[in-house]
């Protein structure tokens, strides 16, 4: 379910929106329904996806490269304060460094693209202490999927 074309969510509270609501990309199911949980819930005050870039070194090429985080939102937290998180929408799988006997393409493939996302998301979670935001990576397991 997490794979899909892309698509452009048109939210039902654009206010609530920080960039562009007429442009809100979901490059999978699961950014959908994510981008439907901040518009529907009541504790995101304000949110907001790929609308700014974060600096990285790519471990393959050691260039700079840009990354777009999936999402940021300001919530309302329990006790009344507010906490602003950045979030990447990812399989589970991908959040763990493949395992396999054989060199096949396809682990060479996911080999590399785990050390890149490693480091995209070292730089984002550096970022957010920063700036005291929390950086989070959101699974299927965490959309009740």
């Amino acid at each position: 379910m997490g794979k899909s074309k892309k698509s452009i969510y048109v939210p039902s509270y654009p206010k609530k929106y920080k960039g562009n609501p007429n442009n809100i990309i979901c490059r999978s199911n699961w950014e959908r329904l994510f981008c439907k949980w901040c518009d529907s819930n009541e504790n995101i005050l304000e949110w907001g996806s790929e609308e700014f870039w974060i600096p990285y070194r790519s471990p393959i090429d050691h260039k700079i490269h840009r990354y777009f985080p999936d999402f940021i939102a300001r919530m309302k937290q329990k006790n009344g304060t507010e906490k602003t998180l950045m979030l990447e929408v990812k399989p589970e799988k991908q959040t763990k460094l493949p395992t396999q006997k054989r060199r096949t393409q396809t682990f060479l493939r996911e080999t590399v693209a785990y050390a890149v996302n490693q480091e995209k998301w070292r730089a984002a979670d550096l970022f957010c202490k920063e700036h005291g935001w929390e950086f989070m990576l959101i699974t299927e397991k965490e959309l009740g999927i």
